[in-house]
């Protein structure tokens, strides 16, 4: 099994109980997990019970699952930050102010959130000691966008290497006339801050593509059946494979001997309910791997042991 493990799709399909559930499901297993939230609403401590930060946080009662919560607010402050420092470094004092405001309206430009945590992603993907790291994403159109970055930000570096390599260049031919130059791009921040940002990408791109399993949680209904269909042509349009469907929140069935209004509503539900898990297990490529019911109570504590058996994703720590 890969190291890292995606569960994504719409929002409010039930994305953090299956991600949670499978975390839990590793770690009694003994496999070291870490559990990532990029959900903006972290319900990982609901599930938990537990408050949990940018750090990962071990959980109570377990000896091998940490969780960390990754606020995009807070990592869009840090990414910019960074930013800030890295320029400050770089350029003359007089245009010091020109780069804080430009700085203010990158916070609310689009894009910016994606751009931050995807460095957050970068940091965990190679930084974490765990055996194991289960990604909680947010719901797909952003996630999409997140994992289109290496693709899109890597071709963007490239000119802009380009276009500063060819300054650096004609800057020291200016500066000596049409001889070699006295010193080369190797020593220019600019041009070194830029090939670390495609270094990264690079790295998240072949991470994602070789070490990384994504999972669609889709509820049995014609909005989710419809956003799963284009999130598996999206992400196999960046060579990302979905390894198998999750189908949350079927509704149980009545007894037999059940027939009053109630029951009747719920059979017209059950069988509207099958034909939607019909469509899923016939006209997708990736497999039905779990399909879970309706529970009466949030799905924490005994309840994520009954969620998780139900997963069949495999558990087993990567070589």
């Amino acid at each position: 099994m890969d190291p890292f493990v995606f569960f994504g799709g719409k929002g409010g399909v039930g994305k953090t109980t299956v991600s949670s559930a499978y975390a839990h499901r590793c770690a009694r297993e003994g496999v070291d997990t870490l559990l990532v939230s990029t959900d903006p609403a972290h319900s990982t401590a609901d599930v938990f019970d537990q408050s949990f930060s940018d750090d990962p946080t071990p959980v109570d009662g377990y000896d091998a699952l940490e969780v960390m919560e990754i606020d995009p607010e807070e990592a869009v402050d840090e990414h910019l930050l960074g930013i800030k420092r890295q320029l400050g470094d770089q350029v003359s004092p007089a245009i010091v102010n020109e780069i804080d405001r430009q700085i203010e309206l990158a916070h609310q430009t689009p894009g910016a959130h994606e751009a931050a945590l995807f460095d957050r992603f970068i940091d965990v993907m190679r930084d974490a000691d765990h055996d194991r790291v289960v990604f909680d994403t947010s719901p797909t159109g952003g996630t999409l966008r997140l994992l289109s970055l290496p693709e899109y930000l890597g071709g963007w570096i490239d000119r802009l290497l380009e276009k500063r390599e060819s300054s650096v260049d004609l800057y020291e031919k200016a500066a000596i006339g049409n001889r070699e130059p006295r010193r080369t791009a190797l020593g220019d921040p600019i041009i070194a801050r830029l090939r670390d940002r495609k270094e990264n990408f690079e790295f998240a791109g072949e991470t994602l593509r070789e070490d990384a399993s994504f999972y669609l949680v889709a509820n049995p209904d014609e909005l989710s059946v419809r956003e799963t269909r284009r999130a598996v042509d999206s992400l196999a349009d960046r060579d990302l494979s979905v390894a198998g469907l999750v189908v949350n929140r079927l509704t149980p069935e009545p007894d037999p001997d059940e027939n009053g209004r109630g029951a009747r509503f719920l059979r017209d539900r059950v069988e509207t309910e099958r034909e939607r898990l019909a469509e899923l297990e016939s006209s997708f490529d990736p497999p039905v791997v779990a399909t879970i019911e309706t529970r009466v109570s949030e799905v924490k504590g005994d309840l994520l042991d009954e969620v998780a058996a139900e997963l069949d994703v495999p558990v087993d720590a990567p070589a």
